[in-house]
């Protein structure tokens, strides 16, 4: 790796070698135009996030992970494989357990992984409610017994089932409503992930999405996560760099805390390994490779050099559960 490639070992060292010309194109420190970059020094451990791995029962072509039937770019999570990190966030005062994928429930393993989870902390699962999930309820019911809560989150991209079915496939708009509904009934608590529209008004768009739950005896006060396109793995879409004169543009220290990175961290399996990375946006970058612990993991300072940085630090997005 280039000298102007390396990334500092631990939050408040940035090496000298940085300033020095020719500055790679990409540089872990210093933007193209040799600014140095906005960072984040992590907080505390609040929330630990599991990728399940990138197969999914959809192949969705905006899918930010590239998900699809089979996808093994990200293989598939264990229980073998999560519990040593289970304890050890517990050990660092982890507040919440939560899953990504793909769709966690076509991993073999995820309902066992998310059973031990739920033993031990609040729990948060994307998935898209459809028929990894349908065929998996009688599996999913008896959690609803265990010590700390479940939330689902589930996509529903548009409050348009042609607009949605377009790119999840037919019938998937019905399918995540049934979900929905099923999970609902049980005493689970659900909120939706939708995609947001440039010029769209959101309450316009949750008034017919209220419209529509209603319609299928859902309950009306669902929370709502709104998401901007995020690009597929490996993408750039142009966005500004941060340099450090953007952030301190913030004001105060809570003005940063919509970063992920600040109080996240997310398991990912390479191989037979599970490695940590800053959050859950940034798995398709190895720079965001943080080491096989969440404490070493903690010591690092994460520059905001992913061009999904830029989303959090515009709108404030957040894979976490809402408010």
């Amino acid at each position: 790796m280039p000298l102007t490639e390396a990334r500092p070992a631990r939050k408040n060292r940035i090496p000298a070698v940085e300033v020095l010309e020719p500055r790679a194109r990409d540089s872990w420190t210093h933007t193209r135009n040799g600014d140095p970059r906005g960072y984040i020094d992590a907080d505390k451990l609040k929330e630990l996030w599991i990728h399940t791995g990138t197969a999914c029962n959809l192949a969705c072509p905006f899918c930010l992970e590239g998900s699809h039937p089979g996808d093994g770019r990200i293989p598939g999570m264990k229980l073998s494989d999560v519990k040593p990190f289970i304890h050890e966030a517990i050990d660092m005062g982890v507040e919440q357990f939560s899953f990504t994928g793909g769709e966690p429930f076509v991993i073999r393993d995820f309902v066992n992984i998310l059973n031990y989870a739920s033993q031990h902390r609040p729990c948060f699962v994307l998935t898209n409610a459809t028929e990894p999930l349908h065929k998996r309820q009688h599996q999913v019911l008896p959690l609803l017994d265990n010590p700390y809560p479940i939330h689902f989150r589930v996509s529903l991209d548009f409050p348009d089932r042609a607009r949605h079915d377009k790119d999840r496939g037919d019938g998937s708009f019905d399918e995540a409503l049934q979900g929905i509904r099923w999970l609902v009934d049980q005493g689970f608590k659900v909120s939706i992930a939708r995609q947001t529209d440039p010029e769209e008004i959101p309450a316009d768009v949750e008034a017919a999405f209220r419209d529509i739950f209603r319609e299928w005896g859902i309950p009306e006060n669902l929370a709502f996560t709104a998401f901007p396109d995020l690009g597929t793995p490996g993408s750039e879409d142009g966005s500004p760099e941060i340099t450090e004169t953007c952030m301190e543009k913030y004001p105060t220290k809570e003005a940063r805390s919509h970063f992920m990175c600040t109080y996240t961290r997310m398991l990912v399996k390479k191989g037979d390994e599970v490695r940590v990375y800053a959050c859950t946006l940034v798995d398709d970058d190895p720079q965001y490779e943080l080491g096989g612990t969440l404490t070493e993991s903690m010591d690092e300072r994460i520059m905001l050099r992913h061009h999904r940085c830029f989303s959090c630090y515009r709108f404030g997005a957040s894979c976490s559960a809402p408010a």
